[in-house]
């Protein structure tokens, strides 16, 4: 899609609030943006907002970004916004393509997308999968999504996996931050000094990964020194993989969730 293209957006709330914030910084226009949403008194950038869907107009692009379960009711209320020239893209999480299609027949194509908060900033993961596209579709609604982080196409038999990961993750890395920073405390520390260190320090650890030629396992390795003191809480860690179990766990329970509300949309 172009500069010039015009999305519409069906709710603003946080995810789609972001998504609107990081396409804003990046210079797309305000004008491209109209906010359909019965609940806010205003959106990012001072962005068209209505309370009713403007059936007199054209997009380009239809955001849903609702909760999944009200699918169902304002589907039917979109139809005149969603013809074989709108492209329909959705954060439902868990609501599948052929759910999305069935309930958009008319529409030029579906597709999923799956950011996380960090696209405010254009620093998050996003996850996308399509049906409908030719190649150039593919190559334009990458280009869309470029400005919110980076974009990635995704078979959707793995799209619950990366739900949980991309999506969710920031989640359970701000949950890790929270457990150090308490455990911190439980020590000896002030509490706004601990948790002041402890986000100092996660962005820093996260800003080198990126941009490391070393994968995160192997720049563990390098901080923790044999017999030293961080090799001492890595043993902590490491004993019977007992992170990467939790992990595995915390990974498994929010997919199969994703899974689940799959199932729930469908009926």
């Amino acid at each position: 899609m172009s500069k010039t293209a015009k999305i519409l957006l069906i709710g603003c709330g946080n995810m789609t609030g972001a998504m609107l914030e990081g396409w804003l910084a990046a210079g797309l226009p305000k004008e491209s943006f109209t906010v359909v949403t019965p609940t806010r008194e205003s959106v990012p950038g001072d962005v068209e907002l209505l309370r009713e869907v403007p059936t007199d107009r054209e997009f380009d692009a239809v955001l849903l970004g609702f909760k999944p379960y009200m699918l169902g009711d304002i589907a039917p209320t979109l139809q005149g916004v969603t013809g074989p020239g709108t492209i329909v893209l959705s954060v439902l999480a868990g609501v599948q393509l052929d759910t999305l299609r069935s309930n958009f027949p008319d529409a030029q194509a579906v597709v999923r997308v799956m950011p996380n908060l960090a696209c405010a900033m254009g620093k998050s993961p996003v996850a996308l999968a399509e049906e409908g596209l030719e190649e150039e579709g593919r190559e334009a609604i990458f280009a869309f999504h470029e400005p919110l982080g980076t974009p990635a196409w995704v078979g959707e038999d793995r799209f619950d996996l990366v739900t949980a990961l991309a999506g969710s993750g920031p989640a359970f890395v701000y949950r890790f931050i929270d457990a150090l920073s308490t455990a911190a405390v439980r020590l000896g520390l002030k509490e706004d000094q601990a948790r002041e260190l402890a986000v100092a320090m996660t962005e820093g650890a996260a800003a080198l990964a990126q941009q490391s030629e070393h994968a995160p396992g192997k720049l563990a390795d390098m901080v923790a020194s044999p017999g030293g003191v961080t090799r001492k809480g890595m043993d902590v860690l490491d004993e019977d993989e007992a992170l990467t179990q939790l992990m595995t766990k915390c990974l498994r329970a929010a997919r199969d969730r994703s899974a689940e509300m799959a199932r729930e949309a469908r009926e």
